[in-house]
């Protein structure tokens, strides 16, 4: 198999290898791209939850930065766990000196599916001011989406205003993320900055084994646009290999178990 499309993942390390930069380098690798790392946090966990987190300095997660970017350099860059505004900062500021062009995908690990939060409030109000601007696309659930545009989202027409709440803080595109409601089918909302609004449906899997689908979507988005796909395209690529994964998922853990990343690949190869 041929690598095509570098991109560079600045996220948090998961033991479980269900999420984070675990599930984001398997994603890529098993879409045919070439993945770096900067791990910003490592994180002790399994499938019942995280025990404890312990942060990378910022400066040691610029130097690797650095180094993937001035010797491999990337075609895009995937952010993923930012715990707080130093870190943030730090990560900006690389990506301002060394990667000014590169496409971002940005996925806000701000909140987990249990409800537990990541990201505190100073470091929201810098990811706003100084990520979303550089973001090629976003790919927030939708409680991280409420944190972002500051307003409860329950109704199909709160969706759409949320998303475009998004846009004007400066990303370029948003892909608004239902799974953490109870409907069924599961919708997912893509607002672009040119007007467009698509919306993405598909059945709601009954299973246990969901850990990691939010890193493996926006894993596969930033792949899929380091391989030349438009946004769009890339989108629908990463939500088809997503439910390809679940519901191939090897029924491990005694919690909230993987998704497997290395089903059949050939459906979704360039």
């Amino acid at each position: 198999m041929q690598i095509k499309g570098r991109v560079l993942v600045v996220a948090g390390s998961d033991s479980s290898g269900c999420t984070g930069i675990q599930a984001d380098i398997k994603t890529i690798l098993a879409l045919g791209g070439y993945a770096m790392s900067a791990v910003t946090a490592v994180t002790a966990r399994d499938t019942l939850g995280i025990v404890d987190i312990h942060p990378i300095p910022p400066a040691f997660v610029q130097r690797q930065m650095r180094l993937a970017l001035q010797d491999i350099g990337a075609d895009v860059i995937h952010l993923g766990m930012l715990h707080n505004a130093d870190l943030i900062n730090a990560v900006a500021d690389v990506i301002e000196e060394l990667a000014p062009d590169a496409p971002v995908v940005l996925d806000p690990v701000a909140v987990t599916k249990t409800g537990r939060s990541l990201l505190d409030k100073e470091g929201m109000r810098h990811l706003k001011i100084r990520l979303l601007p550089r973001t090629t696309i976003i790919t927030p659930n939708l409680r991280e989406g409420e944190l972002l545009a500051g307003m409860d989202i329950h109704t199909d027409e709160e969706r759409h205003h949320a998303a475009q709440m998004m846009l004007t803080l400066g990303a370029k595109a948003v892909l608004l993320k239902g799974g953490h409601d109870d409907q069924d089918p599961v919708v997912d909302l893509l607002a672009t900055e040119e007007g467009g609004v698509t919306e993405y449906s598909a059945p709601r899997v009954e299973t246990r084994h969901m850990a990691g689908i939010g890193s493996t979507l926006s894993a596969a988005i930033a792949c899929g646009m380091a391989q030349g796909l438009e946004v769009h395209r890339a989108v629908e690529r990463g939500r088809a290999y997503l439910q390809a994964c679940i519901k191939d998922a090897p029924g491990f853990g005694h919690g909230t178990g993987p998704i497997n990343h290395g089903v059949s690949i050939a459906p979704f190869m360039l």
